[in-house]
């Protein structure tokens, strides 16, 4: 977490480190708010550091540290509201926008900082990953979840295991765009987040760009894309899927009723194009698919090939069969 740690001032490190102790593993978000107290959420519950008042100081050195002291070099950043930094952690930003025209060119005089942890937990996605193989090739997935319940943690897993192989599956050419730095956590385009072997990533780059980049570049098996939403994203993403490739992707969302009125994905659910849907909850902790669907919303169930090689596969399919819900942070 040093990454992390740098960004305080040595009182508030000091301080948020001892709050802590021993539960970095399930530590979520530092939340710094000027002039109010620190807050930190965990998995399961959250904790109020009370003795301690973030000043205005302190909220220009987590700046400066963000910045390396040039706020000239966080334009873009500044305009989006967030910064990714070392180890794919992001510090999500907010205070006085300064807007141009009706749009926001900065945000001005920051006062709220929210540093998000990101996790990188090999093999969560590995009981899941046969219900998106089929017939030698990976079907286009969709993951739908709200904030915080592990999207990006199980899209990066599956982005390693896909890249390397499991099972007797062999590895397939993957191609990331990653647009907020958060599945491979680049330093100077390197990941530094395991991805797999076979993986090329743009970092930093936009989605709908990448992805057409990426195709005509990179000649990828499968596409990993996470957080569509856009007119654009879609109709880069069509092109994506028309031009042969596997797409696996994330999004925002409740429930598959609540992104079809989306005016910006009617196309993709009028055409069926995703043949798998992987629903995602939060319940005490991050990580609980409550179902997994195929193009016509139905379950998924495993083929007898998969329950019968290995414990893994039955164990989940019988969790997933008897109750409806899988812990991919519990897996065997």
């Amino acid at each position: 977490m040093q990454e992390v740690m740098r960004l305080l001032p040595n009182s508030i490190r000091q301080s948020v480190d001892k709050h802590i102790g021993n539960e970095w593993s399930t530590l979520q978000e530092i939340r710094v708010r000027i002039n109010q107290r620190i807050e930190l959420v965990f998995d399961a519950h959250m904790l109020w550091i009370d003795h301690l008042i973030p000043t205005a100081q302190d909220g220009i050195h987590i700046l400066n540290q963000l910045s390396e002291f040039s706020l000239y070099r966080m334009e873009d950043e500044l305009r989006h509201g967030y910064v990714t930094i070392e180890g794919g952690h992001r510090v999500g930003l907010a205070g006085k926008v300064n807007t141009v025209n009706g749009y926001v060119k900065a945000i001005q005089h920051i006062t709220f900082f929210n540093i998000r942890i990101a996790k990188e937990k090999k093999d969560c996605a590995r009981p899941f990953i046969p219900y998106i193989y089929e017939n030698n090739s990976y079907k286009n997935t969709l993951i739908v979840g709200a904030p915080q319940t592990g999207k990006t943690t199980l899209l990066r897993d599956l982005t390693r295991l896909i890249s390397t192989g499991w099972q007797d599956i062999e590895s397939k050419k993957v191609a990331v765009i990653d647009e907020r730095s958060e599945l491979g956590g680049s330093l100077k385009g390197i990941p530094q987040h395991d991805i797999g072997p076979r993986t090329d990533i743009m970092d930093a780059c936009p989605k709908a760009e990448g992805m057409m980049m990426m195709i005509r570049s990179m000649s990828p098996d499968v596409l990993i894309v996470d957080e569509i939403g856009t007119d654009q994203d879609v109709d880069a993403l069509m092109e994506a899927l028309h031009a042969g490739v596997s797409v696996v992707c994330t999004i925002h969302g409740h429930a598959l009723n609540g992104l079809k009125k989306r005016p910006s994905l009617k196309q993709m659910f009028n055409e069926r194009v995703f043949e798998r849907f992987i629903l995602l909850e939060k319940q005490n902790q991050p990580g609980v698919i409550t179902s997994i669907l195929n193009q016509h919303e139905e379950p998924v169930t495993l083929k007898k090939r998969w329950l019968d090689n290995d414990m893994v596969w039955r164990n989940t399919a019988r969790r997933y069969n008897d109750s409806g819900r899988i812990r991919y942070q519990q897996s065997p």
